[in-house]
């Protein structure tokens, strides 16, 4: 966490995809016991899973993974305000998935390709990651060009995380990519899912003053805290215990 020099930027790179992986894994384990169909409980069950291990090993280059998971406090965290998000209902939970695995495989892909520090780790997520991509795209079509109800909160979802998703593409120190590629590649693949879902690409902004994504700089959503405080309740509560 103290780390200068040229050990500094992938510390800082390696935080905030840690804590992507982190958060997400927390939101989606909070289905556990409530998602619409017992198949659906295993397969998000199995995607938080996959996310809990990336975030390990990501948070393991920067310190040790039990400490930044559960002892830090909220402003110290680096997380996308993207991930944070409460799950609201299904369509907001796929609508969420499909954004983020969509920016993840394609991030992953391109670190997966060069030689640099993250790609050991994207070599083998990014073949987790494009099953998690598969799954929210394929739940998107099907809710998307399903019945009214299931079309029109699908697209509410849609609408409600756009401005989130600007904050994907700012520049993380650390991390050998092009931003401006990335999220063109990234706008292509959401917008042919969501035009064969029969849904509307959302018109707002996704970057600039009036939207959210400063949690790369530790300021985070409402949500976010009370899901902090749930997520390191039984680590405080029991400092130094071992199972």
């Amino acid at each position: 966490m103290t780390a200068t020099g040229p050990a500094t930027a992938p510390v800082t790179a390696a935080l905030a995809l840690g804590d992507d992986a982190l958060v997400l894994s927390h939101r989606l384990g909070e289905w556990a016991g409530h998602a619409p169909v017992l198949e659906e409980e295993v397969a998000l069950a199995n995607i938080a899973l996959d996310l809990l291990g990336q975030a390990r090993v990501l948070l393991s280059l920067a310190g040790d993974e039990d400490e930044l998971a559960y002892l830090r406090e909220e402003r110290a965290f680096r997380n996308l305000q993207l991930v944070e998000q409460p799950n609201g209902d299904f369509a907001h939970t796929i609508a969420r998935q499909l954004y983020f695995s969509t920016y993840q495989q394609l991030l992953y892909a391109e670190l997966a390709a060069g030689d640099g520090p993250f790609a050991p780790l994207a070599a083998k997520a990014v073949k987790e990651v494009a099953y998690h991509r598969d799954h929210a795209e394929q739940w998107t079509l099907r809710l998307g060009d399903g019945t009214q109800s299931s079309h029109e909160r699908t697209q509410r979802a849609c609408d409600a995380l756009w401005r989130f998703t600007g904050e994907m593409f700012q520049p993380v120190e650390g991390l050998t990519t092009d931003p401006a590629a990335l999220e063109t590649r990234w706008l292509e693949s959401v917008t042919d899912v969501l035009g064969r879902a029969t849904l509307t690409v959302p018109e707002g902004p996704r970057s600039g003053a009036w939207t959210a994504g400063a949690g790369r700089q530790g300021l985070h959503t409402e949500s976010f805290g009370r899901m902090l405080a749930e997520m390191q309740h039984l680590h405080r509560s029991h400092p130094g215990a071992s199972w």
